[in-house]
């Protein structure tokens, strides 16, 4: 079999995503930069362990295949490992929602396809459950000029997503407009969905189809939003005021400390119960067009389309070059994961 490295495969989503390639029968590599946490690892699965800083990735790649990033914040290690995939012929995916890492590695493009190399980025539940569905919506309906996405998870999260958050403490939003993004405030706008069990408020949230729904369908102006409870949506709003002290060094060093000492994830029993609805609206000034996904909990869902991505990428079917998951594999990608189902209205 292709070789295998994932890298950052003793964090939360990393972990699973590691055991889950074990009992298919796959042999990967397990990388990271803590030796101890990588060998302790290997020891349990019976894999080969590769330690290694991000930055430091060209020389460890060479015998690699594919790498798959599951070390966030992918703002720090998305970058230096897809340029040593470049220097190496190594295919590169991960499993980000981070808008920046996807407009970065799409600059890549080029060079990629001069290396016959697939750069994929968001492989996880960012952001093939969304992007998938921006591409069955622009097949509804081909002229639309407006794209909404949006979700409504039940669960927790990871060490790795809330320090991710963390970092756009501060940040504010991001939407695009006529084709390209624009910065606006935290929880610019809000509105009332029906996401598929009743309807919610939402606000816009920086997810990453801002970047990879254009690229996947050409629809010039985009917004994703998050169903949020009251509290959450006051929060992202007091950002506007102490936006200023979120995004100091002091504040987020302390910030992610928290998260380290506090936070485990879901255990097995939630990522079982829990489910997300997806929610997408195409519009082209005269007509519209409204289509849901109901899908598993969001870190089972990364488990399973990160792991089926990685393959059908070794087994040829996606092209060279930057690639997003409905752009490589189609809209019908998602429906191939146990437990997701699509409704048009």
């Amino acid at each position: 079999m292709s070789e295998v490295l994932i890298y950052g495969s003793y964090g939360y989503t990393g972990d699973r995503i590691a055991r889950a390639a074990v009992e298919r029968g796959w042999n990967p590599i397990l990388a990271g930069r803590t030796a101890s946490k990588v060998t302790e690892q290997t020891d349990e699965l019976g894999c080969r362990a590769r330690i290694f800083e991000a930055d430091d990735a060209a020389d460890r790649l060479h015998d690699v295949d594919l790498v798959l990033n599951c070390a966030g914040p992918f703002s720090q290690t998305a970058a230096p490992l897809a340029q040593a995939c470049l220097q190496t012929g190594t295919h590169y995916l991960d499993i980000t929602g981070e808008v920046g890492v996807f407009t970065r590695l799409n600059g890549m493009n080029e060079a990629a396809a001069e290396e016959g190399v697939t750069l994929m980025p968001g492989v996880g539940f960012d952001v093939v459950p969304t992007d998938c569905l921006a591409a069955h919506l622009h097949e509804r309906l081909p002229d639309a000029k407006t794209l909404s996405l949006g979700f409504d998870a039940v669960g927790s999260f990871s060490p790795g997503t809330l320090k991710t958050a963390v970092e756009g403490l501060g940040q504010g939003c991001v939407v695009r407009r006529e084709g390209h993004l624009k910065q606006v405030p935290a929880a610019w706008k809000t509105r009332t969905v029906d996401f598929g069990r009743g309807r919610k408020k939402a606000t816009t949230v920086p997810w990453g189809d801002v970047a990879t729904a254009y690229y996947t369908t050409g629809i010039p102006n985009i917004e994703v939003y998050a169903a949020l409870p009251r509290i959450a949506r006051t929060l992202l709003k007091a950002e506007r005021t102490f936006g200023g002290v979120l995004d100091s060094d002091v504040a987020q060093s302390g910030l992610k400390w928290l998260v380290d000492r506090t936070v485990d994830g879901p255990d097995d029993e939630e990522l079982e119960d829990g489910f997300v609805w997806v929610w997408g609206e195409a519009a082209d000034g005269y007509d519209s067009a409204v289509s849901r996904l109901r899908t598993p909990h969001t870190y089972k869902l990364t488990v399973e389309t990160a792991i089926l991505a990685t393959q059908r990428v070794l087994d040829g079917d996606a092209p060279v070059g930057y690639q997003t998951p409905a752009g490589a594999f189609g809209p019908d990608f998602v429906l191939e994961i146990d437990g997701v189902r699509r409704i048009d209205d």
